[in-house]
């Protein structure tokens, strides 16, 4: 595979990066391996400090690594920034609270006094996307380092610079040599590091084909994986809801990043008293957009990432309103060089539509009416993904109660979409399984070895005791 950036503004060829070689790959399991040995008898305090100074690396550089980032995928400078700041926050977070996280945990047991240890398991390769190409490193890279599990990166093809970058940054601040490797695999190359009886995990954030494929290579060599993939994010709108509330989030949920957020609200559940008007107001913000430069700061609407990503999210509208969607608005060319998809919004989709059942990974609204709170839930639950979500309720407290009905990892009451550290992200069904950040994502790859002492054994009390 070819691993290459092509800014999507300009459609110019930046830089073009070689694969990586074997003699590469064998050079970073060795140093992982050897760094995983080294760290379990280092204090984790060390590497606290040199957590905190990648925060502040992070912010000394943002807008060089934000621009970095955008001419890799086209995204706006102002977005950029903001997920400099975000992987900034997650550095400083689970340096601030990692080793407390990794206390061991005491038991009440009659077998003596017992409690588990949380140690590090080995190196780690992580399999990331482009969409956030420096966030989705960092949810990864920040609780594993804090774990001392030396970590892989392979990155996303189209984004190279950046996952140079942050490479760059985690030796800037001192981190030691194997904390994070950078091999710009192929797919077969990818299958021959798994097998790697040094690597002990694999977390994956990407499409449900790639999640299938390393899953299954995981599983073939019995080692523990995380899969974050796809969404079809359901945006329940009740008959009580504010509209007014609603508006100042509808546009943002989906036209963020270009619309190609896993997270994005791409399924638009609207109570039938309010189904027009929302419509008319989301068309209204939808048209207001201003295509032009993600570099500079008037422009509020960013091309896609590729070419290919826009072709493809192109047929899948035209396959949409074959099969008998209705094109409320959108769907017109951009006269502009870049991969520009104008936000476009469809109506009257069935479930034999192909829409139904399919992410739509760009500024793509579906918008659906529903005559009862149930039938919402139904329709939000009519997925095979079950990753994130958002209602909306006249009352906070019935909003949670529809939410806790909806089959998902993730769903946010009268408000956006979250991603902070202590909040725990993944999802179920199709949208994967394992979780990232929090106490939970900083557990993903750790032994919890369960620690039994006595001061001698009671030869008369044996019931449960194994020879």
């Amino acid at each position: 595979m070819a691993y290459q950036t092509v800014n999507p503004y300009t459609n110019e060829i930046v830089k073009t990066y070689p694969d990586a070689t074997p003699e590469e790959i064998e050079t970073a399991l060795t140093k992982g391996a050897k760094l995983y040995q080294q760290w379990r008898s280092t204090n984790i305090q060390s590497r606290a400090d040199t957590l905190h100074h990648i925060a502040d690396l992070m912010r000394k550089h943002e807008d060089s690594l934000a621009k970095t980032m955008v001419i890799d995928m086209g995204k706006l400078l102002k977005e950029a920034k903001g997920e400099v700041e975000l992987c900034a926050i997650i550095a400083d977070y689970f340096a601030d609270h990692g080793a407390d996280m990794l206390k061991p945990t005491p038991i009440k047991s009659g077998a003596g006094d017992a409690w588990v240890e949380k140690h590090a398991t080995g190196v780690v390769l992580m399999v990331e996307p482009w969409n956030f190409p420096y966030y989705q490193i960092m949810r990864v890279f920040a609780p594993n380092f804090m774990v001392g599990n030396p970590m892989i990166l392979k990155h996303a093809a189209n984004t190279p610079g950046s996952a140079v970058a942050f490479e760059q940054l985690v030796k800037e601040a001192g981190a030691p040599d194997g904390s994070l490797t950078n091999l710009f695999l192929s797919y077969d190359q990818v299958g021959t590091v798994i097998a790697d009886s040094r690597i002990q995990g694999v977390a994956l954030t990407g499409s449900e084909r790639g999640g299938k494929a390393v899953a299954a290579a995981a599983g073939e060599n019995l080692k523990k994986s995380t899969m974050e993939l796809g969404g079809m994010d359901s945006f329940i709108v009740l008959p009580d809801a504010d509209l007014d509330q609603v508006m100042k989030v509808a546009r943002q949920v989906r036209l963020y990043n270009a619309g190609q957020v896993c997270t994005s609200s791409k399924r638009f559940i609207v109570a039938a008293n309010l189904y027009d008007e929302f419509l008319k107001r989301l068309g209204e913000q939808f048209a207001s957009v201003k295509p032009g430069d993600p570099l500079d700061a008037a422009t509020t609407l960013a091309p896609m990432s590729s070419a290919k990503a826009k072709n493809k999210l192109q047929q899948q509208v035209k396959e949409a309103i074959e099969k008998g969607a209705t094109l409320y608005q959108g769907n017109t060319p951009i006269n502009l060089p870049g991969q520009f998809f104008e936000p476009t919004i469809l109506t009257d989709i069935k479930p034999e539509n192909p829409a139904y059942s399919e992410e739509m990974f760009g500024p793509v609204a579906q918008v659906y009416k529903v005559e009862s709170e149930q039938d919402a839930i139904a329709l939000a639950n009519d997925s095979q993904f079950g990753l994130g979500g958002i209602v909306f309720a006249g009352d906070k407290q019935h909003g949670a109660q529809v939410a806790g009905q909806v089959e998902t990892g993730m769903e946010f009451v009268n408000t956006f979409m979250y991603t902070l550290p202590e909040l725990p992200f993944g999802g179920v069904k199709k949208s994967g399984y394992g979780r990232e950040m929090s106490t939970l994502g900083l557990e993903a790859f750790v032994n919890e070895e369960l620690i039994v002492a006595k001061d001698a054994p009671e030869l008369d009390n044996l019931a449960g005791a194994l020879f």
